[in-house]
């Protein structure tokens, strides 16, 4: 599939309607005959964390995820009354959405509403903003999208072309005036935020955990390079399940008072001591579920299988579990693609990750947002950023 899709009644089913590409991500990369462009009545909307490597330093990045992860799910639970299904992008300290028209007011009225709850609550300053697909594609950036089968029971969106880095620019601009739509309190639905896993060591037979973001040079090339890349990834880490940081021996579920009280706050906008005894008990009863219950037992491998740890949104942003020797081999890689002017990279190395989670049906309807402790994305971030600035 390729080339512009006409926007018409029946756009609001573009994503649901396309088909499901059943091959390796760096295959699929390489063929731009399977991807279909994004209909110009459709829109981008972006959150983003203001000042988060500034959060990130007074050691509130599971509140960053929360906040990112909140407004993933405040989108798709309005997008699932509606019946239309929407690719989203989780970035660490934000995240990007593609979607149609009819969806635009409500997700930016419950967009904004969480924006003022979190920055009541937490002194966090969430930006948010959209722009029109047709806006994209009037200054000649591209915006192509596919969908990537990643198992029997996890699809991923992949995206060519540089459309949404044009529209965080617009977003993140200096002359950008934000459209605020009135919110009230029934506009918000967090329905399914968790936050009550532990931070989670890599699997036993690796060390460490790597926070990837690569951005391609040339946009003709993206295709071809992108493909390159996760070929790379492959040879060296393994497949994308066999490098996930998400092992099922390693979860552990961290019921604390504190991270309670924030997924309240941060959940129902104010604080709930009703709200956080319940479902703090049945996250304790959570543990004798997940160990002794078969159904436990099918939702823990499910989060292994569900775990968010590749996005490729016309960048490759990627959390991997490997070793120094792995990791050593994959910066002689970049660093080659780098000098011959094709990519520029961030690379941030944690101990740990961390997981947010957007829980709708324990037995096969929930993901899990993967960062590397301490914002393992956003200092990736900062480090291309610093890279950026220099060319």
């Amino acid at each position: 599939m390729s080339g512009k899709s006409a926007p018409g009644a029946d756009s609001k089913y573009f994503y649901a309607e396309l088909g499901l590409n059943d091959m390796p991500l760096s295959a699929l990369m390489g063929d731009t005959q399977r991807f279909a462009s994004v209909p110009s009545d459709w829109h981008v909307v972006l959150t983003d964390v203001k000042k988060s490597t500034q959060a990130l330093s007074d050691g509130t990045h599971h509140l960053v995820n929360l906040v990112a992860t909140g407004s993933i799910i405040a989108a798709l639970n309005i997008a699932r009354r509606a019946d239309i299904r929407v690719p989203f992008f989780f970035g660490g300290d934000g995240a990007t959405l593609i979607i149609p028209d009819c969806l635009l007011a409500p997700i930016l009225v419950a967009l904004n509403k969480h924006r003022e709850n979190t920055l009541r609550n937490f002194g966090i300053d969430l930006r948010v903003g959209s722009v029109p697909v047709a806006a994209i594609h009037a200054t000649g950036h591209s915006l192509s999208i596919a969908k990537a089968k990643m198992s029997d029971a996890f699809t991923i969106p992949v995206v060519l072309g540089q459309g949404l880095q044009h529209a965080e620019r617009v977003v993140k601009g200096e002359g950008y005036m934000p459209d605020v739509p009135l919110a009230d309190e029934a506009a918000l639905n967090l329905d399914g935020m968790e936050c009550r896993w532990d931070s989670i060591k890599p699997p036993q037979d690796a060390q460490e955990v790597l926070c990837l973001l690569v951005t391609i040079t040339d946009s003709a090339t993206q295709s071809n390079i992108c493909s390159e890349v996760l070929k790379s990834l492959d040879d060296i880490f393994g497949s994308p399940m066999s490098r996930s940081p998400v092992a099922i021996q390693r979860l552990r579920l961290k019921p604390t008072f504190e991270r309670m009280a924030r997924e309240t706050r941060a959940r129902l906008g104010k604080f709930d001591m009703g709200y956080l005894l319940r479902n703090w008990l049945r996250t304790l009863i959570g543990f004798l579920y997940l160990r002794y219950v078969k159904a436990g037992q099918k939702y823990l491998r499910g989060v292994a299988q569900l775990s968010d740890t590749l996005v490729i949104d016309g960048r490759i942003n990627t959390i991997i579990a490997g070793t120094a020797g792995q990791r050593r081999k994959l910066i002689a890689v970049l660093d080659r693609m780098e000098a011959e002017g094709r990519i520029q990279y961030g690379l941030h190395v944690c101990a740990e990750s961390v997981m947010s989670c957007y829980v709708r049906d324990r037995s096969d309807d929930h993901i899990h947002f993967i960062d590397g402790i301490g914002g393992g994305y956003t200092l990736a971030a900062t480090v291309l950023k610093r890279k950026l600035a220099r060319t």
